[in-house]
């Protein structure tokens, strides 16, 4: 409670910082940013998936909206589950606003897990905002002997598994429910799962739908694939007949633990930065970000990339977080042995 307590307080702190930016401070701001250059790390390798796309996207356009003008670069840092990024930002990266991070998405579940690499608490960091959520699909290869989610109860399916995301979700989905789901890990991110999947290699793979539906439309349209199941808890509106993650549960702890494993969709794409800044630096942080989402440069960018955005502020993004550690230690601890 008095966590949540200084928690809260911080962020009434950083709202009265936005109200606050004033001529005196954005001046500061000035000072501070100009001439400096401001670092997103990417808990992904160059190129390998929309982490990266969208970080990149992001780099393009908010140093403009950020007092002072910095540079921005884009770092990737992959490795152990995007646990490497999370413990740079948290414990390496400077606390001044010069780095920021796009984490995977289930990093909060790795928290909540108690992964003893992770030397970071999610809660602690600022949450900038959101870029697109993530209702993932599962999709199957036309060939494969799974044409449905209910197949898989009987059939095997080879699914390339690149994020931790994926690894945790699937790994619980067999454990859980009896999904005949092979795991296929070595593959460097989606970009290559896709390749693999037209080779004959692997037979699924899961991504955002938004995502997918674009740049793989001509395999929609020619039925090169199935759409089993999708993650997040909100339907896709054109996945009407497509059963949800919780969906599949049988009964109530099943349904809670399948809704746990599914709060990292609502986390999907976003910026966050180190515990320990100034309020009134968060508060420049999650304005240049707003502003840059409205940019029509940014939405020009985007609208070239058809990527469907689906933005979240930093302090609605912040209780987000903080709510997917509500669930009851029991819960959480049956679903935490699922994966191991």
């Amino acid at each position: 409670m008095r966590d949540r307590l200084i928690r809260n307080l911080g962020a009434a702190l950083t709202a009265i910082g936005v109200a606050l930016l004033a001529p005196g401070m954005r001046a500061a701001a000035e000072d501070f940013y100009a001439g400096k250059t401001l670092q997103i790390i990417v808990s992904s390798g160059v190129g390998t998936d929309s982490y990266d796309t969208l970080s990149r996207l992001v780099a393009r356009h908010i140093g403009q909206h950020l007092p002072g003008n910095p540079a921005v670069i884009v770092q990737n840092m992959p490795g152990a589950g995007g646990i490497l990024a999370a413990n740079q930002l948290y414990n390496i990266a400077p606390r001044n606003g010069t780095v920021i991070a796009m984490l995977d998405q289930s990093i909060n579940q790795t928290q909540q897990f108690k992964v003893p690499e992770l030397k970071a608490d999610v809660t602690k960091m600022n949450w900038i905002g959101r870029i697109i959520s993530n209702n993932a699909v599962l999709v199957a290869w036309h060939t494969a002997a799974v044409k449905n989610i209910e197949d898989a109860y009987t059939k095997q399916l080879i699914v390339c598994s690149t994020g931790s995301s994926s690894q945790l979700r699937w790994t619980m989905l067999k454990r859980l429910l009896g999904l005949k789901l092979k795991l296929v890990t070595g593959y460097k991110g989606t970009g290559d799962g896709l390749i693999a999947m037209e080779r004959g290699e692997v037979e699924a793979l899961s991504m955002p739908w938004t995502v997918f539906r674009v740049i793989r439309a001509d395999w929609l349209r020619d039925k090169k694939v199935n759409v089993l199941l999708q993650t997040g808890l909100d339907k896709a509106p054109d996945l009407p007949d497509v059963p949800r993650l919780v969906d599949l549960a049988r009964n109530d702890e099943q349904r809670q633990i399948l809704e746990l494993f599914s709060q990292a969709e609502k986390v999907g794409r976003s910026l966050t930065a180190p515990p320990g800044l100034p309020p009134q630096r968060v508060a420049e942080l999650r304005a240049a970000f707003a502003a840059t989402l409205k940019d029509p440069g940014f939405l020009a960018d985007a609208a070239r990339m058809r990527v469907d955005l689906s933005p979240l502020p930093g302090d609605r993004l912040q209780a987000v977080i903080e709510k997917s550690f509500d669930y009851s230690p029991t819960i959480v601890a049956k679903a935490e042995a699922l994966i191991r």
